[in-house]
């Protein structure tokens, strides 16, 4: 459904991407894990038109998106949730969840929309009314997906999405990450530092170092790589 051939990217005079290829099959759960700073946010950056593709090319469902703009992917189903969640502090929750149906028109697909989040985080709808800024990290990163939800995307990728958030309530985003793929059928990119959980929920894996793939197999296989072991699992 997603897929990246030879992307590279630069920030300048300075490489983030060489070459990266990979593809994330329609109904799948796939992850991206890698040490800091091996580019894997500007992989996701880069798939969401939000930085400049130099070289290769980003195909979504059938179509080749590189050179899109940002609203132009989302509108085709494509949503992405920012690393460090990215809500707007000063707004409610309703509100920032509202921002996320922006392009759609159809106040009763809106409403509908708004249920479903509701349903998947009811903690959002008892805090409707409260200022985002002052929720915690992780009913944040709720309000981030469910966010990303309201655009009714058909894929979604999500950028550490346990980053900052007490263990408890990282087990109960993974719980609805694994639920929101298995029962409304969206498609997910993962990036993920918590390794282990990440290909626990997911049906394959690539290993990001220094901007290039240098590792890829099916999830359960990659948590039992020798070098994946050492690196990313304590192992």
């Amino acid at each position: 459904m997603l897929e990246l051939r030879d992307l590279s990217v630069a920030y300048g005079a300075i490489r983030a991407l060489h070459g990266v290829s990979l593809s994330v099959p329609e109904g799948s759960i796939v992850t991206l894990i890698g040490s800091n700073g091996a580019g894997k946010s500007t992989t996701l950056r880069a798939a969401s038109g939000l930085v400049k593709v130099q070289s290769g090319s980003i195909h979504f469902a059938g179509e080749r998106i590189d050179g899109c703009a940002a609203h132009q992917i989302v509108a085709r189903g494509l949503a992405h949730v920012p690393e460090g969640r990215m809500v707007f502090a000063n707004l409610t929750v309703l509100e920032n969840l509202m921002m996320g149906a922006y392009l759609q028109r159809d106040r009763a697909v809106v409403r509908r929309e708004l249920d479903l989040v509701y349903a998947t985080f009811p903690r959002l709808q008892e805090r409707a009314e409260q200022v985002a800024g002052t929720l915690s990290g992780g009913e944040q990163q709720m309000l981030a997906i469910g966010r990303a939800l309201m655009s009714r995307p058909r894929f979604l990728m999500m950028d550490e999405p346990s980053l900052g958030i007490a263990p408890l309530l990282v087990k109960t985003i993974f719980e609805k990450i694994v639920a929101i793929n298995r029962t409304q059928g969206i498609t997910m990119l993962l990036v993920e530092q918590n390794a282990n959980l990440a290909l626990e929920v997911s049906s394959f894996g690539y290993v990001l170092e220094t901007g290039r793939i240098i590792l890829q197999d099916e999830a359960a296989k990659l948590r039992q790589d020798p070098q994946v072991r050492r690196a990313y699992l304590g192992g």
